[in-house]
């Protein structure tokens, strides 16, 4: 009993401290768990169904674009690193390197990848010799490692989990078209499957990745204000390709340089989800990504006939398509309410002996609380249609919130001060001068999140120097 007194006992309000809230979500949801790798994490089962659904999801939109997926080796020789300077002076103060082999020291370092370009780069560079051959459209699914110094479950750790699509195209056109299709598609799966609304736009040159021409981004506000680069998707031209001498002969016999992308999400996703949509009992899962999408509890269940009629119900929601489980177990009923609302699971299904007597079931829904009794014979399609409003309403509530901490300032003190006082994001005008953007990280530690492409004209002047305005950008603090 000490256990589920533990398991139910109040979590710290997001409030009084959203970075407490936000870990002991990750914990009392049993997502993760810590590990005696110092910045690592264990992701257990509940954690892991969840990155399992965003990988389906994902995966299954690529390869609907004409996407393949590889395996590459997790191992990086030094000099192949050290074939694009700009990208490995961008990883340099992350990589972590392996020198020796069992007792004997390696010949040459290996980089543990932090990326993989340079081996992607390394494989097209001997499977591209004509444009029969192109496009190259790959992505593999794997870990990476950054030797991070401050590090947070999910956001933030030396270890995670993601994919990087990495193709290779006949000309720029083509490159940019891939670029800007695999943002899209990262920008659908955020909201229609996670219920995320994202800003889609381009990063500064101060902000784009190591050896790119372009990075394009989505870019979601957190419930504390803060922003989350939740997908990034970069042109990269034909810099990789002149690097490592990638070529291949055009219709006219002619030699040519391919032109590469690269794009990739994370495990930082289900931090997205618990900061977007968590509330002070826990997760709260949109029924398109949660793995268990509806729980059944039975009220007295040892009385004859209720788990019966439990498991009767269970069959007929996974005959309508419905995720769903029921909960035997022989803790209290509270107990498992409190349970379900930590876990976030979307539905839940509580029928009892009076319910069956009167053939009915109360269906109550995670976000709202809002309770409905609901006939037996019409529950699959009533918990059904459920699960579509609320998956349709979380991501409209998400987008109020987001648009209510979206602030316009057209001069410095006022945008320092809302940067300061109002958590979010601010739009305001940039003159594209580096120095503008170092400004505005050494006062109020924000940064260019994205140069938008619904651009707005807010004033015609840069809201730090004054000089004529190229740009409209969200800035804020992140992540």
């Amino acid at each position: 009993m000490a256990k589920d007194k533990k398991f139910v006992k109040e979590i710290t309000s997001m409030e009084e401290d959203f970075a407490q809230w936000y870990t002991d979500v990750v914990k009392k949801a049993e997502l993760i768990d810590y590990t005696s790798v110092k910045g690592c994490m264990v992701i257990k089962p509940a954690g892991y169904a969840i990155w399992e659904n965003i990988q389906h999801e994902l995966d299954r939109r690529f390869k609907e674009t004409g996407v393949e997926n590889v395996y590459l080796p997790m191992f990086i020789p030094e000099s192949l690193l050290q074939k694009e300077k700009d990208h490995v002076e961008g990883f340099a103060p992350e990589v972590a390197w392996v020198t020796h082999g069992g007792m004997e020291p390696l010949q040459e370092r290996l980089c543990v990848r932090p990326t993989s370009e340079t081996l992607f780069c390394d494989l097209y560079s001997k499977e591209i010799h004509s444009h029969r051959d192109l496009p190259k459209v790959y992505n593999q699914w794997c870990s990476v490692v950054r030797w991070e110094k401050t590090t947070r479950p999910f956001l933030r750790s030396r270890e995670f989990l993601w994919q990087e699509g990495h193709t290779a195209h006949a000309t720029a056109e083509e490159a940019e078209e891939r670029t800007i299709q695999m943002l899209n598609i990262y920008a659908d799966f955020c909201e229609e499957v996670l219920a995320i609304p994202v800003i889609k736009g381009q990063k500064t040159e101060k902000e784009k990745f190591a050896g790119a021409e372009a990075t394009y981004t989505i870019e979601s506000l957190m419930h504390d204000g803060k922003a989350l680069q939740s997908g990034t998707s970069h042109n990269f031209g034909d810099g990789f390709a002149k690097a490592f001498g990638i070529q291949y002969t055009d219709k006219e016999n002619k030699l040519q340089y391919v032109h590469q992308t690269s794009w990739g999400m994370t495990t930082r996703m289900i931090g997205a989800l618990i900061m977007v949509h968590g509330d002070n009992s826990g997760l709260v899962l949109p029924p398109r990504i949660a793995p268990v999408q509806a729980v059944i509890i039975p009220i007295q269940q040892r009385k004859e006939g209720v788990l019966e009629t439990a498991q009767r119900l269970e069959a007929q929601l996974k005959e309508a398509g419905i995720r769903v489980k029921t909960d035997e177990t022989d803790k209290s009923p509270g107990f498992k309410f409190a349970e379900q609302e930590m876990r976030g699971i979307p539905v839940r299904i509580e029928c009892g002996p009076k319910d069956i007597e009167a053939n009915q079931a109360v269906v109550v829904r995670r976000d709202t609380r809002e309770k409905v009794t609901v006939s037996l014979d019409e529950l699959a399609q009533k918990v059904g249609e459920i699960l579509e409003t609320m998956q349709g309403e979380m991501l409209e509530r998400a987008r109020a919130h987001r648009d209510a901490h979206t602030y316009v300032a057209t001069d410095y003190e006022s945008f320092k001060e809302t940067i300061n006082e109002k958590p979010g994001f601010v739009k305001a005008m940039w003159c594209g001068c580096r120095e503008c953007e170092d400004k505005v990280k050494e006062d109020v530690q924000a940064t260019a999140r994205c140069m938008p492409f619904e651009q707005e004209n807010l004033s015609d002047k840069c809201v730090v120097c004054g000089k004529p305005a190229k740009k409209m950008v969200y800035w804020g603090r992140a992540y």
